[in-house]
């Protein structure tokens, strides 16, 4: 990575060269958050930086670019290993890197057929850009033509894995959810009671996010990319659930969408913005924290439906900002002025009052996870994990048992009439794969919901007689209790656990 070199007792220098490179980043088109990939000696390729920092790569979601980069990192290792450049690969470099990803027995961390496609659409992302432009000669990635499922011709790498479907996808019922939230991230006991020697900090902050992404759907950048004035406020007059929308810019298709959080994971936000995000800010302020941050202070806002946010910055530059347009890096910078003084404007904050960011959460998952582990190993077999996507999957299981329960028993139709409501309204299916924006249906069925794609989920639930109305809670708990029995994936809690 690059830094700017420190002068020992004189700020003034230094200051005068931090500026000085953010106006040569800016000249080349480096911009903050892109990607600067250094070789094992220490040199920058040029050719490569270009295509980080300028190509179609830098328009991909943060979170992509993440993952691509370090498939690059572990592919270029690999030939650096051969004394080789990047630009010198060959079809046959890239078959060895094939072997010893997925099969070699020299290889401690091997990977599925789903991160091996991930990374081979990563590199043939990269020599696909540089055949072009003619930086190398040949593409290392070989390419062979397919039907697609609309019938069309596509191009596909030849060494794309045909084993990578579900088995790295997993899914939580509601109570398994609720009790790796309340374990894992409240610090509670196996017997479910707050213990006393929890010694966990921000807990309202991440039980908020973890139930908004259990409840809503949304994808752990799109949850954790959120402006307070994006979250929906509970109403006097009550109801089960609330809108919000997802700005386009934020969400993995590019395409803004409207999402559904329950009244209960409202208020839970609500109080955590109330609570330990309302000390973090006053602390911050105290201690000067928000001086000399590159802020865009919001004086106003103006708009419907397009809404945009007038600002100002450090330097008296006045600009204005479409919020549906505002990246990350632009979200992470806005601010308003409060009672004393700035606020950020991004909703999670860490503990010193400053915006956490989205890869932060998966350290707060995985701490949760190790925490369940060592608390519920004595008193059940599997005791639940759970990362962001996982509450994203799980979703889409309990809003699929909820649909088809509201069309087949609450509004009691039968099956002439679900099919003129299928014809107007479209199947649950396709309500789902709405709530959860995907471009393909078979997205929501085959990958997301798997263990019900067949759907047995229709004769599941008829196996039951529930009352009139509402489907309760310990009917809901019957019918994913029974899924987890009979499905390979879905975590449930151990009978002996639920008797606690």
């Amino acid at each position: 990575m690059l830094a700017a070199r420190r002068v020992a007792g004189d700020r003034v220098p230094v200051l005068a060269e931090r500026e000085d490179l953010a106006v040569r980043e800016d000249r080349v088109g480096i911009h903050p958050g892109d990607p600067i990939l250094l070789s094992p000696d220490c040199r920058i390729d040029e050719v490569l930086s270009h295509y980080l920092c300028r190509s179609s790569f830098a328009r991909l979601a943060q979170e992509t670019k993440r993952n691509y980069t370090d498939d690059y990192c572990l592919f270029f290792d690999f030939l650096w290993g051969r004394g080789k450049w990047w630009s010198e690969a060959s079809p046959d470099d890239l078959w060895d890197f094939e072997d010893w990803r997925t099969r070699s027995p020299r290889n401690p961390c091997r990977v599925g057929g789903a991160r091996w496609n991930r990374g081979l659409a990563a590199l043939a992302r990269l020599y696909e850009w540089a055949v072009q432009r003619e930086y190398v000669l040949a593409n290392p990635v070989l390419m062979r033509t397919v039907t697609g499922r609309t019938g069309k011709v596509v191009l596909v790498p030849t060494a794309r894995a045909k084993n990578a479907r579900t088995s790295e996808v997993r899914w939580l019922t509601p109570r398994a959810f609720r009790r790796w939230v309340d374990v894992g991230l409240r610090g509670h006991g196996a017997d479910g009671l707050p213990d006393s020697g929890w010694a966990g900090r921000l807990a309202d902050r991440n039980a908020a996010f973890a139930d908004l992404l259990f409840s809503s759907g949304v994808r752990l950048g799109e949850g954790a990319s959120l402006l307070t004035l994006e979250v929906p406020r509970l109403h006097l007059e009550g109801g089960r659930y609330y809108a919000g929308r997802l700005a386009r810019v934020v969400t993995k298709s590019r395409r803004a969408r409207t999402f559904y959080a329950s009244s209960v994971v409202v208020g839970e936000v609500e109080g955590y913005v109330e609570s330990s995000r309302a000390r973090a800010v006053r602390r911050a302020q105290a201690v000067g924290r928000y001086d000399g941050l590159p802020m865009r202070l919001v004086t106003h806002e103006t708009g419907g439906r397009r809404r945009l946010l007038h600002w100002r910055d450090g330097d008296g530059v006045v600009g204005q900002t479409a919020l549906a347009e505002a990246t990350v890096d632009e979200r992470m910078s806005l601010f308003i002025e409060g009672p004393a003084g700035p606020e950020p404007l991004w909703l999670w904050l860490n503990e010193a009052g400053l915006p956490l960011r989205p890869a932060s959460w998966e350290g707060v998952f995985r701490t949760a996870n190790e925490r369940c582990e060592k608390v519920l190993a004595a008193v059940m077999g599997e005791p639940p994990f759970c990362t962001p996507h996982m509450a994203r999957h799980s979703f889409a299981l309990v809003m699929l048992v909820v649909l088809n329960h509201v069309m087949d028993r609450r509004m009691g139709l039968t099956p002439e009439e679900r099919r003129d409501f299928r014809m107007l309204y479209g199947d649950p299916w396709r309500m789902v794969q709405d709530l959860l924006g995907h471009a393909q249906l078979e997205t929501t069925k085959h990958i997301y919901l798997a263990p019900v794609a067949d759907l047995q989920l229709r004769s599941l639930l008829a196996d039951f007689r529930p009352a009139d109305g509402p489907l309760s809670e310990g009917e809901l708990t019957e019918v994913f209790a029974r899924l987890a029995r009979e499905s390979e994936g879905i975590q449930d809690l151990d009978d002996q656990l639920v008797a606690r």
